[in-house]
């Protein structure tokens, strides 16, 4: 074989390796790129709403750096002492929003923003709508008020679209929205709202509405008596507009008296 083409065959098979060679390179290099990780601390086991975090309750979760995070901790020392207002998964990264403020307290009271007061109620299956009264609900209440200034009992609603903190001891709902018999039910309201819950459970009996999660409207509540339920009212306004056209039709006696004298006139 001629010297000149064997060299010119090694040289062109010295290329075509070496391109292959860079090709290859590159593609190993950016996948290794895309498989990078960064390091931020998640949950060593699964966290519920309202618990407060420790050394052992944490753990370092390998994080693609391909899918940043944004609100996460790289150090453990960042999250000790905090209180979780979200439940986090076993092995998921912990963020700053599934977080309650520091210093903000523990357990309930880190659901409570700011501006709102926490009050609770007690419930039995009845009022508690037959167990299907969830934390994170919403209903409105109703007070019955009889007494013995107030013969004639009346129901008014009070307030309307109320969040359910709380069911019993619950903070979050069955998972599988089993119905739940619970003696106290916790309300999230404003500091008026919550003097009017107090004032109406110290007048009569309380009762819980349950609506809709995503019906926020407000009705004009007006209240209900016993005579509204079988139509007693409209029988007695009845019979008065009967009565007095019965009287309007009675002639009207006038008797005039003057000195020995009597004289009566009739006026239709």
């Amino acid at each position: 074989m001629n010297r000149g083409r064997l060299v010119l065959a090694l040289t062109i098979a010295l290329l075509t390796s070496g391109t292959a060679t860079y090709y290859i390179s590159r593609r190993v290099t950016s996948r290794s790129a895309g498989d990078a990780t960064t390091r931020y601390i998640g949950a060593a086991k699964t966290l519920q709403s309202g618990e407060v975090l420790k050394p052992e309750s944490l753990m370092i979760v390998d994080w693609p750096v391909s899918i940043p995070l944004k609100g996460a901790f790289t150090k453990m020392e960042e999250l000790s002492g905090r209180s979780v207002i979200y439940p986090v998964a076993a092995g998921q990264p912990i963020l700053v929003s599934q977080l309650a403020a520091a210093g903000s307290g523990i357990g309930l009271t880190v659901k409570i923003p700011e501006g709102k007061r926490a009050v609770s109620v007690r419930s039995d299956e009845v009022v508690g709508v037959a167990g299907f009264l969830f934390p994170g609900s919403h209903v409105d209440v109703l007070v019955t008020l009889h007494s013995d200034k107030m013969p004639v009992p009346s129901t008014q609603i009070v307030l309307q679209d109320v969040e359910v903190l709380t069911a019993g001891q619950n903070i979050e709902p069955d998972p599988q929205g089993k119905p739940q018999t619970v003696n106290v039910v916790t309300l999230l309201l404003s500091p008026e709202d919550s003097q009017k819950l107090v004032l109406a459970s110290s007048q009569g009996s309380i009762e819980f509405v349950l609506r809709n999660g995503a019906d926020h409207g407000h009705v004009n509540a007006v209240p209900i008596q016993v005579a509204s339920l079988s139509g007693q009212q409209l029988v007695r306004r009845t019979t008065s507009t009967a009565g007095n056209s019965k009287s309007k039709s009675s002639p009207y006696v006038i008797e005039l008296i003057m000195g020995d004298k009597r004289v009566k006139n009739s006026l239709e």
